[in-house]
């Protein structure tokens, strides 16, 4: 174990060294990079990380308990202290394995942006000493943008127009719907008047139905 992680630091060193200077391994070695940060490449690194960040973590629970018994015993056994020096070498193996697999990380990443960032001064470069020695070529492109610009303006504002237009159709139709809603309330108001009259009058009827009843009873009587 302690040798398979002094094998990755000292191939990790290696690494950092190479990207560090412009050799002709560096683009090799960007190349290798490129390829495992493709595909499952993230998801292997990422699995293999959190593997050696648990082991890291136990060797350190270990540590803690060993110190605990010491404390406890108040005597440093011999086996309890080679533990502790094994436990404390992986510890300290697997966090600088880890730093220095996040120093890669960083290094690549940095290395691939100044390399795009460079192709794009060149790329304005080259643009800009196309049009200073005029040639047809570049005038013609720099006219093609500026129809193509003048196109885009005049869509700009055909549709600028009909978003005025719509919005102004939209506010009138929210008008007309504020109208109809305020109208049924109305009606709404008016169907309850007629039946709360439409009931007072039936009430009226069964109670001159009921008199009328009563004196044909006298009557009959």
């Amino acid at each position: 174990m302690i040798q398979l992680l002094f094998m990755v630091i000292f191939s990790e060193m290696a690494v950092i060294m190479v990207l560090t200077f412009k050799t002709p391994l560096r683009k090799l070695v960007i190349m290798v990079l490129d390829r495992v940060k493709r595909g499952r490449g993230p998801v292997i690194v990422k699995t293999v990380a959190g593997t050696v960040s648990v082991v890291m973590m136990s060797s350190v629970y270990s540590m803690m308990k060993i110190q605990k018994r010491w404390i406890d015993d108040e005597v440093a056994n011999p086996t309890d202290q080679v533990l502790m020096a094994k436990n404390l070498l992986e510890a300290t193996l697997m966090g600088g394995s880890l730093f220095l697999a996040l120093m890669i990380d960083r290094l690549h990443h940095y290395i691939r942006e100044l390399r795009i960032r460079r192709k794009n001064m060149e790329a304005v470069k080259k643009q800009g000493r196309g049009f200073e020695d005029g040639k047809p070529g570049g005038s013609d492109e720099v006219k093609a943008l500026e129809e193509r610009v003048t196109t885009l303006l005049g869509k700009i504002k055909q549709l600028e127009s009909n978003l005025e237009t719509k919005t102004k159709e939209m506010t009138a139709a929210e008008a007309k719907a504020v109208a109809l809603k305020k109208q049924s309330e109305g009606f709404l108001l008016e169907y309850d008047r007629l039946l709360e009259e439409n009931q007072n009058l039936r009430n009226q009827l069964q109670s001159l139905d009921q008199r009328l009843s009563r004196s044909d009873s006298k009557k009959n009587t």
